[in-house]
This record gives C-alpha cells, structure tokens and sequence, in this order.
C-alpha cells in the first residue's frame, strides 16, 4: 500500500507530498478527583469486625485486612482504598449503614486525595 502510495506521488511530478500532522482539537478533560476512604479507630468495636468489613467491602484477603486494621489500631487511623467520590461515598454508607445494623461505633469517613 505504501509502495502504491509512493509510486503515485512520483508519476504526479510532485516532489512536495504534503503529508498534514493530525491536531487533537478535542478539550482537555481532567480526571476526576479520587477520594481516599478511612476507617477510624474507636475502643469499643471488636477487631474482627473491622477485619469482617475490609474483607467485605474492600475486597481485601484476610492477611490484608488483618495489617491494616492493626494500623487502624496502632494510628488511629487508615487510608483503606481510593476511588471516584461515587464510589467513595457509597463504600462509607454502606460500611456506615453494615456497622450500625450490628451496633458498633465503627467511623468509615472520606477525603478528598
């Protein structure tokens, strides 16, 4: 095809092929801002709670969330995931809504990354 292309422009007499650049006049598009779900440390819900919900909803293997709810211990707190706000949101209501239904004060909070 090439070989095609280049023996046409020869038979034209035309040594000046102008071959045009592609511009992308599309407009930018920023990405979203990603917010970073946190789980909070409290004294009164059970560790194997917390290790339940990292587990159940960050998808996280039990050694996984083993670590990290230690570091939620040890800190007081723990960046757990980070997603689009929609995402984020929901995983707070929803770790929020898991926590109050079996009566532990556990705080599931986000922000901005």
């Amino acid at each position: 095809m090439l070989a095609d292309f280049h023996m046409m422009a020869e038979k034209d007499g035309d040594d000046d092929t102008d071959l045009g650049v592609a511009v992308d006049t599309r407009p930018k598009t920023k990405r979203p801002p990603l917010y970073k779900v946190l789980i909070l440390n409290d004294d009164y819900t059970p560790m194997e709670f917390v290790v339940h919900v990292l587990e159940r909803f960050f998808g996280m293997s039990h050694a996984q969330a083993f670590e990290l709810m230690l570091t939620v211990h040890k800190k007081g707190v723990a960046v757990v995931g980070v997603f689009s706000y929609e995402i984020a949101e929901t995983k707070v209501a929803m770790v929020m809504d898991f926590a109050q239904r079996h009566q532990h004060p556990l705080q599931c909070t986000m922000e901005k990354e």
